[in-house]
């Protein structure tokens, strides 16, 4: 009989985790490389779990596709491991008639830069093809978290094959999916795309698994799937293990079946054990066809409290803004950074920027310094924030302090790695890119937690990119921006630039966009400084001209800081006349610098207006 037609009429038992049992016997590299280095092995785990009941078992092809298999070096054997993992499979099942699946698991999680949707198409295909020739009785879509890349591959495959799709998604919170949508619409949306079981898998326990699904009713069509974990991970002597006993995931397939649940099997941390006691749990029971679901409790999400200040994105659209970067200390002595701090909201500009560890090099949390200056000195903060140091956890916790503190300026970076910076050996995090960021912050300002939980209020942040246009072809590196604005980017900040010639280039290259673009102008202290910047900071070069008039200078600490400001006026000229946004970069902490840079273009600001008004006046 059909594996479709079985499920009508029975709860039928699925096997458990491969993973789990390999990494038991101390086999912990590229699995799938099993199906072709050690194919009894995979066999007689496939065995075990026909011996422990299972109606049907897994292909060991979860991981087999070129994007996953590329960490191996493996890439080109994509068609090799599953052909493999399928053959080994049906020669398992053949005695018992169990049914087999083969089994494509999820590509992205947070990070929806791993690979496009198109890319994901593709690379699913390729797995798909040898699969589907093995002929299975069914396609597994396991662990996919992006439930915008499950939908893609379900219309995908289904336009590809006739057989059974079972597409389980992934929570981090129970059910809700990580982009807030609500379980029971999200296998709602997946049975009208075509799947024929819809469900979930890993992540989640048993406990947390029934209570995401008493909120599920039952769908029309399309049966319901559930694959916990054993229980929630713990780590012993450096080893990840999952304490559940059988017994207690035996009675909870049982609970599963009573919210309507008719395909049962395990993930991660299950073994055969706990497929026996599922397999007793559910002997001699009907599946269930009718069912009370109890009603999802909308949280109210409040809207955030009114800013203090109007988002800088849109002031910049208006009018003339001047943003100050002053790096926090490198040590802990701090009186100097509040003076500098003070004067530069006294001159004029309109919030002083801190960078988070710049150059990978540590100083004082900008969060701490941010709520000083803002709360003791009445300062603007606009906080950086880098994807190099934080991972998820960090990252919105950060963001939350942030809001807790009344701080909504933020600028989103991935940041320099480690390697460049006074902590050669330290670990870059990258849990995601600044793209991934700007749509996560963006999240918070609906309410909604990284992982889709609501958080019962809005943020309200105002998020700026970074943009470097010292490069060959500027209208690549605006691509890049362009990209960025898709994920929620609200404006832009340079690097500094140098010449006039640049700042034209980069006006003409993004006068189409209509999101602001603040210039970045940092003036150069003396000779060293110059050469240092343009010799080796990434994204920083100098023009001959301008090398060589710092260069005239010698050692002379007056006439060099005399002439460094000169050149960033006669820059600010340039800018002021084709850009709203200013963003000075405050060299050393020299603070005076900066300050008189805000005074001029305050200056130009306050001749323009007297023109315009002199002009009228006389018409």
């Amino acid at each position: 009989m059909k594996l479709l037609e079985r499920l009508k009429t029975e709860v039928l038992t699925a096997d458990g985790a491969m993973g789990t049992l390999l990494y038991a016997e101390g086999l912990d590299f590229c699995y799938e490389q099993l199906n072709i280095e050690k194919p009894d092995v995979i066999q007689e785990i496939h065995k075990q779990y026909i011996h422990a009941g299972a109606d049907i078992i897994q292909t060991n092809t979860y991981s087999a596709n070129a994007y996953k298999l590329a960490r191996y070096g493996l890439e080109h054997r994509v068609k090799e491991f599953n052909e493999a993992g399928i053959h080994i499979a049906k020669r398992a099942a053949a005695a018992g008639g169990q049914y087999v699946l083969g089994t494509i698991g999820g590509i992205r999680s947070i990070r929806k830069s791993d690979a496009t949707i198109d890319e994901v198409l593709s690379i699913v295909q390729q797995q798909a093809e040898p699969l589907l020739a093995g002929d299975p009785d069914g396609l597994l879509l396991e662990t996919y978290y992006d439930f915008e890349e499950l939908s893609a591959v379900v219309k995908h495959l289904r336009k590809q094959t006739d057989i059974p799709l079972i597409a389980q998604v992934s929570m981090h919170e129970p059910g809700v999916l990580q982009n807030g949508l609500q379980l029971n619409d999200a296998l709602h949306q997946l049975e009208t795309l075509g799947a024929d079981v819809v469900g979930v898998n890993c992540r989640l326990g048993p406990y947390h698994t029934i209570q995401a699904f008493e909120g599920v009713e039952l769908p029309k069509k399309a049966f319901l799937s559930a694959y916990p974990n054993a229980s929630l991970l713990d780590v012993e002597d450096g080893r990840i293990v999952y304490v559940s006993e059988t017994d207690y995931y035996g009675r909870a397939a049982r609970l599963l079946r009573d919210e309507g649940v008719r395909l049962i099997g395990g993930c991660c941390g299950t073994t055969p054990a706990h497929i026996v006691a599922v397999k007793s749990q559910l002997a001699n029971l009907a599946p269930l066809t009718e069912k009370t679901v109890v009603p999802h409790k909308p949280i109210v999400i409040r809207d955030a409290e009114p800013t203090r200040y109007e988002p800088l994105h849109i002031k910049a659209k208006r009018e003339r803004t001047i943003l100050v970067e002053l790096d926090t200390p490198r040590h802990l002595e701090t009186e100097n950074y509040f003076e500098g701090a003070r004067q530069l909201q006294e001159a004029g500009a309109h919030a002083v920027t801190m960078a988070d560890n710049s150059l990978a090099s540590p100083r004082i949390s900008n969060l701490a310094m941010a709520s000083l200056v803002k709360h003791q000195d009445d300062v603007r903060p606009l906080v950086h924030i880098t994807c190099r140091d934080h991972n998820l956890i960090g990252l919105q916790s950060h963001l939350m302090g942030l809001d807790a503190l009344g701080i909504h300026d933020v600028l989103a970076v991935t940041g320099d790695p480690t390697k460049i910076g006074d902590f050669p050996g330290a670990t870059d995090v990258y849990d995601v890119s600044s793209l991934e960021l700007f749509q996560l912050i963006k999240k918070l300002n609906e309410g909604i937690s990284f992982s889709g939980r609501p958080l019962r209020k809005k943020a309200n942040f105002s998020v700026a990119g970074a943009f470097n246009p010292n490069v060959r072809v500027v209208e690549r590196a605006v691509k890049r921006l362009e990209k960025k604005i898709e994920c929620g980017a609200d404006y832009f900040i340079t690097q500094p630039v140098y010449t006039k010639e640049k700042i034209i280039e980069i006006h003409e290259a993004v006068k189409h966009l209509d999101t602001p673009i603040f210039i970045g102008i940092m003036p150069l202290t003396n000779i060293r400084n110059a050469e240092f910047l343009h010799h080796e900071v990434p994204g920083i070069k100098l023009s001959d001209e301008v090398l060589e008039r710092m260069r005239a200078c010698g050692d002379d600490r007056e006439a060099s800081t005399a002439e460094g400001v000169q050149i960033a006026r006669e820059l600010i000229d340039t800018a002021a006349s084709l850009f709203n946004g200013i963003y000075l970069i405050t060299p050393f902490l020299r603070y005076d610098m900066t300050v008189e840079l805000v005074h001029y273009i305050n200056q130009i600001d306050v001749a323009k207006e007297r023109e315009v008004h002199h002009a009228t006046s006389t018409n």
